[in-house]
């Protein structure tokens, strides 16, 4: 039963749109219905980042947030990055080093890596562990998904120099 259905329009993944919500649906709950399946439901708590969007261009933990926060904000998902016939250059390198085992946390590290990729120049360490922060992985130990990340900021901090 609807307790008190409203709109919410915001856009997403470059395309406007208005959705049904009641007042306490998280933002999750309304992309995963609405078909953007790739931010996954993991803690519920803010610290898995299984379900990492980017909100106007900040990393965000969609299982937080309520719909309505996304009102007039632009909301970018992991569908937004590459696809299957032509990944990002990120899921590329992931591929080719071996660093998706189960990759449930995989789409939430893409958008934390496209959040750095695209605020930041310089990529010490210290950046990088910022953005990536609260990103889990019970697969891999993280040391392939480091590497693959890397060789992608190397390249990129190498072309900002040319």
């Amino acid at each position: 039963m609807k307790k008190n259905p409203q709109t919410v329009t915001f856009t997403i993944n470059g395309e406007n749109k208005t959705f049904i919500t009641e007042p306490d649906e998280k933002l999750l709950a309304l992309l995963r219905r609405e078909g953007y399946k790739g931010a996954k439901f993991g803690c519920g708590q803010g610290t898995c980042g299984s379900c990492t969007v980017l909100m106007d261009g900040r990393a965000v933990y969609s299982c937080l947030l309520y719909a309505m926060q996304a009102e007039g904000r632009e909301i970018r998902t992991i569908e937004s990055i590459g696809s299957h016939d032509k990944p990002s250059e990120f899921q590329q390198e992931l591929i080719d080093g071996g660093a998706v085992q189960c990759g449930y946390c995989i789409p939430g590290m893409i958008m934390s890596a496209t959040a750095l990729m695209e605020n930041e120049t310089h990529f010490d360490d210290e950046t990088v562990r910022e953005y990536m922060d609260g990103n889990l992985c019970r697969c891999t130990g993280y040391e392939k998904i480091w590497a693959a990340l890397r060789r992608v900021l190397d390249r990129q901090e190498a072309a900002a120099k040319k």
